[in-house]
């Protein structure tokens, strides 16, 4: 059987949310190779895992990968660039040896995932790597769920978006769609108030932090949080009159 490298969505948090095919893909591998945002620190994804599933006498390794900005159609900085071919290298060795590879990604793999980093330098290095994405659910499903309001119904569009636009694609964005979701928001959060209270949507947006956890925190009022909330927070706004407002008034 030919060594295969297997990206594995692991959700939002909660080890119940993980699938049962990303629990079955990860006892078969004997390596995880999982990624870290801090140098000295732990992988969430991997933690996700291990509250899952068993991972005794596996070999783990965790891989540092620097969390900048990338941009679409622009060249990323160069430490970011080392850290995924350093990445792409350890993978290959290992499959190399005959050893597959379990790959473990919050939420799903493909949405703002490192995994699929992972797999365009592995391509651009050995274009014939045998590759498995598994997917999972994503954070916005969580945080639709805990707020028991949909993302969409009907012809209703919708945009899934980093926090970090400029703020004129943001404004672009948050008048033409019917629902938006706003990712990467932690660091912006008093710019994105601004934005919306000038759109008039500040009533419509919720957000949720470390949703699927048992820290969750639903917030129905931007502009009366205090301190910058959580890394793994996300905003939902909806625009349509089903919304979560009874749930945080």
């Amino acid at each position: 059987m030919t060594a295969t490298l297997y990206i594995v969505g692991t959700g939002p948090g909660d080890p119940d949310l993980i699938t049962v095919k990303a629990v079955k893909t990860a006892a078969v591998c004997p390596v995880i190779v999982s990624p870290c945002g801090s140098e000295n620190g732990r992988s969430t994804a991997l933690s996700i895992l291990s509250g899952a599933t068993s991972l005794a006498g596996k070999e783990i390794v965790q891989l540092h990968f620097p969390m900048k900005k990338i941009h679409s159609g622009r060249e990323p900085e160069p430490d970011v660039l080392v850290a995924w071919r350093h990445a792409a290298q350890t993978v290959l060795d290992f499959l190399d040896d005959g050893k597959s590879v379990c790959f473990p990604t919050l939420g799903d793999p493909a949405i703002y995932s490192t995994g699929y980093y992972l797999y365009e330098t592995l391509c651009g290095i050995r274009p014939d790597t045998k590759t498995v994405f598994i997917p999972g659910v994503p954070a916005m499903s969580s945080c639709s769920a805990a707020l028991a309001t949909p993302i969409c119904l009907g012809d209703e569009m919708v945009a899934i978006v980093p926090a970090t636009f400029s703020d004129e694609r943001l404004l672009e964005v948050l008048q033409r769609f019917d629902t938006i979701v706003l990712m990467k928001v932690h660091r912006v959060l008093p710019r994105l108030t601004v934005l919306l209270e000038q759109c008039g949507l500040i009533e419509q947006a919720v957000l949720v932090e470390r949703a699927g956890t048992g820290t969750e925190e639903i917030h129905g009022r931007l502009d009366r949080i205090v301190g910058q909330p959580h890394y793994y927070s996300t905003i939902i706004v909806r625009k349509q009159p089903i919304t979560a407002r009874v749930l945080v008034n």
